[in-house]
């Protein structure tokens, strides 16, 4: 079996700002988590990014007219990095303009059929999509649980257990 890749989904200011509407509220207790994945994984990191779509197509539409903060352009800093995780030193990044980050860009960087460690948030959004796209596409998925925020400790929990219903191919941990 090839070693595990770790994906940090959206560590990114839009997440982590207590102003933004999308903060997840206990994303500051995930950096130490992560921080011990990174050193644990080296050179087999990816970090992603969400970027809006340049143009709005379908649900889309009325997504961002429901949170036109949002609708920037992908180099805004609302999409940074945080700086706890920017200077990290992960080798790869990854950005994209959906929820779920299991698309082509990620498998060109772990390989089709990889081994994946989730962390990031938020947990009931964007690392739950990744998480069941991956594991449709064929991934072996673990989800580090203290390395996750959700947009709420219920919203958290409820999509942890979610993805406990995939087992074998998605597993929680701590």
């Amino acid at each position: 079996m090839r070693a595990p890749w770790l994906v940090v989904i959206d560590a990114q200011r839009i997440f982590a700002d207590p102003a933004s509407e999308w903060l997840a509220p206990r994303f500051p207790e995930t950096v130490g988590p992560i921080r011990e994945l990174v050193a644990e994984h080296g050179d087999r990191s990816v970090v992603t990014r969400w970027v809006p779509p340049v143009t709005k197509q379908g649900s889309w539409v009325p997504y961002f007219e429901t949170f036109p903060f949002a609708d920037e352009a992908p180099d805004h800093p609302l999409f940074d990095l945080v700086p706890e995780v920017a200077g990290l030193g992960v080798p790869h990044v990854v950005s994209a303009a959906t929820f779920g980050k299991w698309g082509p860009g990620l498998a060109a960087v772990t390989g089709e059929h990889a081994h994946l460690v989730l962390a990031g948030v938020s947990t009931d959004c964007c690392v739950l999509s990744t998480a069941l796209a991956a594991a449709d596409a064929g991934c072996t998925v673990e989800v580090v649980a203290a390395a996750c925020a959700g947009s709420s400790d219920e919203a958290h929990e409820r999509a942890l257990e979610a993805m406990k219903l995939y087992a074998p191919q998605v597993t929680v941990r701590d």
